[in-house]
């Protein structure tokens, strides 16, 4: 067995982006998260992800700070429960 058979190639962060955890879901398309930086932030869901892609509380997501308004964020995309276990083994999150 190759230490690789198990391991699938993950979307990582742009420059811009960074991992952040779910910890409350606020309504009207807004969740509260925790950034891999210490920051808790206000981020919103896009449009193009609203019915598509289900989030929830304890989700990895990326987010993308606002440059203007460091407390806000964009949900840029979502990990699956497996590739959250994979990303934390690897240690990218705690």
């Amino acid at each position: 067995m190759s230490e690789n058979e198990g391991r699938n190639d993950l979307r990582m962060p742009n420059d811009d982006e960074e991992f952040a955890v779910v910890t409350n879901m606020l309504g009207a398309n807004r969740v509260k998260v925790r950034c891999a930086d210490g920051t808790e932030r206000t981020a919103r869901i896009p449009g193009r992800m609203q019915k598509r892609i289900w989030i929830r509380e304890d989700d990895v997501v990326l987010v993308e700070p606002w440059d203007w308004q460091d407390e806000k964020a964009d949900v840029t995309w979502r990990y699956k429960k497996q590739e959250a276990e994979q990303l934390r083994e690897e240690g990218h999150i705690q």
